[in-house]
């Protein structure tokens, strides 16, 4: 919310010397995130005056363009006539535009200014030039050329007397005449506090903060239900209020005032015409949205419903929209003419011939409009403050400006018949211990501090002692918990002087067994030259299509958001590889293609025939059923862990060539967090996309067999689809798990303080013999002697046959209590070699 400090001030009566940047310093320590202050008008330095053109030549130049040669009165300003000439003594200036006449008042910018926001030499500095045969000393200036926006197609032309009725003089200051200068303040405001989304909000906050008087521009109350006025019917509850006041002999033809644009502008909309500017104007003083009708164009009583089924509605952006039987609509006797509290229609707007004007101000269920934005993807002014909470009491004051605005500006007639359809809704009341708030802020605030902050903010006071019986004000729906009014009085009373302390730890307690397990997997991966990242958690159907993931797979099991980012990705994940792929495609797409990147995360996958899940109120809690209903609901989350691979692991250098990242990495990855933890894995072959049917391996938990994930080469066509490096390699497993297959902490094996006795051997085994399962049989045989079995040659030539490998492994004894002797090795090795034989065929290698 953009807030110029000039219009704040109407509201608070801030010092004479206060500037912005100082308010915003307040505004924060109470509370407020301002984000920025800009000075407006800061792009124009220098003299900028009020001229008067005197005289003026068209001149046709050779180009096809046609300037005038005018003769502009800046008053003090003008150069000294020379001595013995016929000089007039007025300023000499070239111009392109000609909206303008002899006798008007225009602005010049002199020789010196700088106009940063126009289109000049010299980084828009004016200076005296010689242009189209003439010395041009200065500038007439249009309004695009001081930043005021593009009011019109020329230069500015002013009366002869300001919006404050103060005459323009020949030579005087131009800035508080175009009211150019402000220090606007930007603030994020956060979705409890909607009445922060108006001047008003504001201002009562900036007075608070600095501690001076507030003036309320809500100055009267909603007043009894009458149908005087123009006919109105409300047949849904989303919409307890409705005001409609009627202006008739509006005049269309007159402008906004210049102070009513420029405010409008510095809030950051767009000025329109009168009547639009007066109801945005209003709107961002009061926060009430507000609409308002030809009445000419609307046919019969307006009626405020839910749409009907095949109901469509062309909004005032000119888009026909099919209406949603939840949508709740503005109707006249021809159908929708409204989508409440979201944007008008088409049909009822005003235009240049409109002269009586059918003014709305409403209060309509915030839950409703934002569900009508988000359906529509139609995000509009009025439907940011419906959705963040509105005051139902300013409604009627609201209209009543807008109304007054229009009778003293547009020249129309307020008619004294008004409607006001519903009431406001009652506000709860929360019964608190004022020694309440001490306690949850950890400082000493005295029981009269509390009824003096809450009051200050607008809540109602009742009760006796240190019990509080609070009703909050109209504007405040987010107070209805003792604690929300906790926060109130820390912030008013100013967080800065709550000391901070930081809760002692409970002995005994410290990180679970999962988090310290899981530490320790992401401490080995980056030490192993893993770069971590973190993706968003959503996908497309169409991404799981190009990965090649067949129908069937639990990665199909999709569970869809109701109000995604983006509708391109309207699911959750169920792969990590997605985010993955697409971090590696942005990194080599700028010239970075050696990468190793992993990324630990949940994925999400839909449970089949699961229940809905309730939707408990949020006034108490869930009751241990609701609780077990909405789990049963939930999608299953396992965490995974997951690395891309792509381009070169070592590179170049004198040691030698280059090492290409591949398959190997992506396995060694696996291995890595799994001795990181304690556990052994074992590889089989395996075809899961988007590996490479030849070149992935499943990975499985060894001694139970359990399989955690895969890891490999992905296939060319994934990686063309995705736009990877040619033989990327991934890898991705269930960390959940890897985690539960951790031995618990504090089992730790005894090392032995006896020596390893090392035994070699080559098995020649047929082909399609997967190593694992000879690495297992030897391990197997070896027994407890047998403390590793470690692959370190695979050969394949025609002394072995055709059809056959031989595979070299180092075996590693050890005994617990002794010394092993050659014999001893020997015969475990021969034990070792029998069992690989007995189970794979293989025969021990001796040549």
């Amino acid at each position: 919310m953009r807030a110029p400090l000039s219009w704040l001030r109407e509201y608070a009566a801030f010092a004479d010397d206060l500037d912005g940047r100082s308010l915003a310093e307040k505004m924060v320590r109470a509370g407020l995130e301002v984000e920025t202050v800009e000075t407006a008008g800061a792009d124009v330095i220098g003299p900028l005056v009020i001229g008067r053109v005197k005289s003026f030549v068209d001149e046709q130049h050779t180009n096809g363009k046609t300037i005038r040669w005018c003769q502009v009165d800046v008053g003090a300003h003008n150069p000294a006539p020379e001595e013995g000439t016929s000089d007039s003594g007025f300023r000499g200036i070239v111009c392109g535009a000609a909206n303008f006449a002899v006798d008007d008042l225009v602005v010049v910018a002199l020789p010196g200014a700088v106009l940063r926001g126009a289109v000049l030499p010299g980084d828009g500095a004016i200076a005296a030039r010689k242009t189209y045969g003439h010395i041009s000393d200065g500038m007439i200036c249009s309004s695009a050329e001081l930043g005021l926006g593009a009011e019109n197609d020329g230069i500015i032309v002013l009366p002869d007397i300001d919006d404050a009725g103060r005459p323009v003089l020949v030579g005087q200051d131009a800035a508080p005449v175009l009211l150019l200068r402000d220090d606007v303040l930007d603030i994020a405001v956060t979705p409890d506090r909607g009445y922060c989304w108006s001047m008003r909000g504001l201002a009562r906050e900036a007075a608070q903060a600095d501690w001076v008087a507030f003036t309320d521009p809500v100055d009267r109350p909603v007043p009894a239900e009458t149908a005087a006025g123009y006919p109105v019917t409300r047949q849904s509850s989303d919409c307890p209020l409705f005001v409609a006041l009627t202006v008739t002999g509006v005049d269309p033809t007159r402008p906004s005032p210049r102070w009513l644009r420029r405010r409008v502008q510095l809030a950051g909309m767009r000025p329109i015409s009168l009547a639009v500017d007066i109801t945005n104007y209003v709107m961002l003083e009061t926060g009430q949205p507000l609409h308002s009708y030809d009445a000419d164009r609307l046919r019969g009583g307006i009626v405020v419903r839910p749409a009907m089924a095949g109901e469509k509605l062309v909004t005032l952006d000119d888009v026909e929209r099919d209406l949603d039987p939840a949508d709740l609509v503005i109707a006249d006797e021809s159908g929708p003419i409204g989508l409440a509290g979201v944007m008008g229609g088409a049909t009822t707007e005003l235009s240049s011939g409109t002269r009586t004007i059918v003014i709305e101000a409403a209060h309509f269920d915030a839950m409703s409009v934002a569900r009508s934005s988000r359906r529509h993807k139609l995000s509009s002014e009025a439907s940011k403050r419906f959705e963040r909470g509105v005051d139902p009491g300013a409604s009627y004051a609201a209209a009543h400006r807008v109304a007054a605005l229009l009778a003293e500006l547009a020249g129309g007639t307020v008619s004294g018949a008004e409607t006001v359809s519903g009431f406001v809704p009652e506000m709860p009341t929360t019964t608190m211990l004022a020694e309440l708030a001490g306690q949850i802020l950890g400082t000493v605030v005295e029981t009269e501090i509390v009824r003096v902050k809450l009051e200050l903010i607008g809540c109602r006071l009742g009760g006796r002692g240190d019990l509080l019986r609070i009703t909050p004000p109209t504007w405040r729906p987010d107070l209805r918990d003792p604690y929300d009014y906790v926060e109130e009085v820390g912030r008013l009373v100013g967080l800065d002087r709550i000391k901070p302390v930081i809760p002692p730890a409970p002995v005994g307690r410290g990180l679970t067994r999962s988090q310290r397990t899981r530490r320790a997997i992401h401490s080995a991966v980056q030490v192993a030259g893993f770069v971590e990242l973190l993706s968003f958690p959503f996908l497309s159907a169409d991404e799981l299509d190009r990965m090649g993931v067949p129908a069937g797979d639990s990665r199909r099991r999709l569970v869809r958001l109701a109000n995604p980012l983006s509708e391109t990705s309207p699911y959750l994940r169920t792969t990590l590889l997605l985010g993955l792929c697409a971090a590696a495609a942005r990194n080599s797409s700028r010239g970075l293609t050696d990468l190793a990147l992993y990324e630990a995360g949940l994925v999400f996958r839909a449970k089949e025939d699961a229940p809905a899940a309730p939707r408990p109120g949020v006034d108490r809690r869930p009751s241990p059923a609701e609780l077990a209903a909405i789990k049963a609901a939930l999608p299953e989350q396992p965490r995974h862990l997951a690395a891309l691979l792509a381009g070169e692991w070592l590179p170049a250098g004198w040691q030698g060539k280059a090492t290409a990242a591949g398959w190997q990495q992506a396995v060694v990855f696996v291995e890595t967090a799994a001795r990181a933890v304690g556990v052994q894995v074992q590889r089989t072959a395996a075809e899961n996309a988007p590996w490479h049917p030849g070149r992935c391996a499943e990975i499985s938990i060894k001694g139970t067999g359990r399989p955690v994930g895969h890891a490999g080469e992905l296939h060319p066509q994934v990686c063309q689809a995705f736009g990877l490096p040619a033989r990327a390699s991934a890898a991705e497993i269930d960390l959940d798990a890897l985690v539960d297959a951790a031995p618990p902490g504090g089992s730790v094996a005894p090392i032995s303080p006896f020596p390893v006795a090392k035994e070699d051997v080559a098995l020649i085994v047929d082909a399609d013999v997967p190593v694992a399962v000879v690495e297992e049989a030897l391990r197997a045989g070896g027994g407890e002697l047998c403390e590793s079995v470690r692959l370190f040659d695979v050969y394949v030539g025609p002394q072995i046959g055709e059809g056959r490998k031989s595979l070299a492994f180092a075996l590693r004894f050890r005994a617990p209590d002794r010394t092993l002797t050659e014999a001893d090795a020997a015969a475990a090795r021969d034990v070792a070699v029998a069992a690989a034989a007995e189970t794979t065929g293989a025969r021990q290698r001796t040549e």
